[in-house]
């Protein structure tokens, strides 16, 4: 009990290094951490595009059709209505169903709206249609789910539906639609869909390379373990595992797979997850060093691109050209370990322990109190003649779950990705 009362009072002291190092980086009024950056410049989409470029009833977008909800059905009450009065709804049923949405549907238009009024000062949101009870639209439509929306500007200025679309996929919808010269189409994905709850983490059959030889699965992985991972140079180094971040036994999870062929590798994570990409390189000039890379969101990684594979003997990190990004639906559970390096190598590839926010060193400083606390515990509580520690339950870690909280209140939305946390923050 006494080395919980002391873990305890440490990780409140860290909680309040969190709150001070957040607000000492904020810029002026306002969200923000660090120097201001400048406004994204928005393009608008064209007429019929629609984002991502997949079907909508895919995994990689909306995902698939689950049956249409009546007034009478159980999953009726899935459907939660919305009353935000900076939005219009059409209604021309006059039944309030255009107002019936998921929750997940209701938040990222009520994100909307707010992006619709700093666009264009004194215009609003208007929802043309939302659920469907009467079997208007085409069979299988997720409208029948309260999972989409037709939308327009109050004012009905189609020269501004381009820039609409474009707001609604910088609000987080899962598909978004320049259907027609009339409206915009938007959808999500299903509350309990697996791609819907992506987080960010790799599957548990992922494999780790271990201090004392051999390799471990992730889920395996307990406090003591020393693993593979990398400094901010590039250097390899066994580093000690402190905790998993998030942990799902055996949840079936939607991760991106990508492959190189030299070195060959594979590696699965969730779009959410942190991937670290080598410079462009020049084959004129040298080899750009590792302390140049970058962190890019698996999500966002392409065929091209290059990310640090361990080369044979395993004695240093070989950039390789990504050669195919795919889709991959799994039900080994999901697992996102920490290291005190805050990097680590998985299937050979060289990945951040972090996800959410596509920053890898201001990720690395938020945990650094959590990183803190296992240290002092060790030092002042070693393991040596203590009873083995019962595991930590599964479920996403009460601090991942405080500092995303945080960078809500301090993040602007677009820094942290749609999918990173929704089953935790819906």
């Amino acid at each position: 009990m006494d080395e919980m009362l002391l873990l305890t009072r440490i990780l409140l002291v860290g909680f309040i290094c969190v709150l001070l190092v957040s607000s000492g980086l904020t810029c002026g009024p306002g969200r923000g951490i660090g120097k201001r950056r400048h406004p994204k410049k928005l393009t608008p989409l064209a007429y019929k595009q629609f984002i991502p470029n997949v079907a909508e009833k895919t995994l990689g977008a909306s995902g698939r059709y689950e049956g249409k909800i009546s007034r009478n059905s159980e999953r009726f009450k899935e459907l939660t209505p919305n009353y935000n009065p900076d939005i219009i709804f059409k209604d021309e049923e006059n039944t309030g169903a255009d107002r019936l949405m998921t929750q997940r549907c209701k938040d990222k238009l009520n994100a909307l709206a707010i992006s619709v009024m700093n666009q264009w000062p004194g215009v609003k949101l208007r929802v043309t249609e939302g659920w469907d009870e009467d079997g208007h639209h085409s069979e299988e439509s997720l409208h029948y789910e309260g999972r989409a929306v037709d939308i327009t500007t109050s004012d009905r200025d189609r020269s501004k539906y381009g820039m609409l679309a474009r707001l609604a996929v910088e609000a987080g919808f899962d598909w978004v639609y320049y259907e027609s010269k009339a409206h915009i189409h938007c959808s999500v994905k299903a509350e309990n869909s697996v791609a819907a709850k992506s987080g960010g983490c790799f599957p548990g059959s992922a494999t780790v390379h271990l201090e004392q030889g051999g390799t471990k699965r992730v889920r395996d992985l307990s406090p003591g373990d020393r693993v593979l991972a990398a400094d901010a140079q590039g250097r390899l180094l066994y580093s000690d595992f402190l905790a998993f971040l998030d942990r799902e036994h055996g949840a079936p999870k939607l991760f991106y797979v990508i492959e190189t062929r030299q070195p060959r590798a594979r590696l699965l994570l969730t779009a959410a997850h942190l991937l670290f990409v080598a410079p462009p390189h020049n084959h004129s000039q040298p080899e750009p060093e590792p302390a140049r890379r970058r962190a890019l969101f698996a999500s966002r990684v392409r065929p091209g691109q290059r990310v640090y594979v361990l080369g044979e003997g395993g004695r240093r990190l070989l950039p390789a050209a990504v050669h195919s990004v795919s889709l991959r639906e799994e039900a080994s559970g999901a697992y996102a370990p920490l290291t005190a390096q805050g990097t680590i190598l998985i299937n050979r590839v060289l990945a951040s322990c972090y996800a959410v926010i596509e920053e890898h060193s201001w990720a690395h400083w938020a945990f650094a109190p959590l990183r803190l606390a296992h240290a002092l515990l060790a030092v002042l509580a070693p393991s040596a003649g203590l009873p083995e520690p019962e595991p930590a339950p599964p479920g996403l870690h009460w601090y991942s779950r405080l500092l995303y909280r945080l960078g809500t209140w301090l993040l602007d939305s677009d820094s942290l990705h749609p999918l990173g946390m929704a089953a935790q923050a819906s």
